[in-house]
C-alpha cells in the first residue's frame, strides 16, 4: 500500500465507520488465512473456506480502494 493511502488510512479509519469496517473485515480474513497457510495439509471442506475467505478479502480490498479514491479525489481537489 501507498504511503499516501496508509496516511489516509490513519486520518479517516475513525472517523469512517464504514472504512474501518472493511479495514477490520480485512485483517480478521488475513489472520484467518495465515491460520490455513501454516497448516501443511488441507482438507477439502478447509479449501473451499480458505478460496471464499480470499474472495471475501479481496473484495473487502476493492471497497476499501474505493473509499481510498474518494478521500484521494477529496485531497486533490
Amino acid at each position: 500500500m501507498e504511503r499516501q493511502d496508509l496516511e489516509i488510512i490513519a486520518e479517516w479509519k475513525e472517523r469512517d465507520p464504514e472504512l474501518k469496517r472493511y479495514l477490520d473485515e480485512h485483517e480478521e480474513f488475513e489472520r484467518q488465512l495465515e491460520e490455513f497457510n501454516r497448516r501443511p495439509y488441507l482438507t477439502a471442506a478447509e479449501t473451499m473456506e480458505r478460496k471464499r475467505l480470499q474472495k471475501l478479502k479481496l473484495a473487502g480490498r476493492d471497497k476499501i480502494e474505493s473509499i481510498l479514491a474518494k478521500y484521494r479525489q477529496k485531497e486533490s481537489a
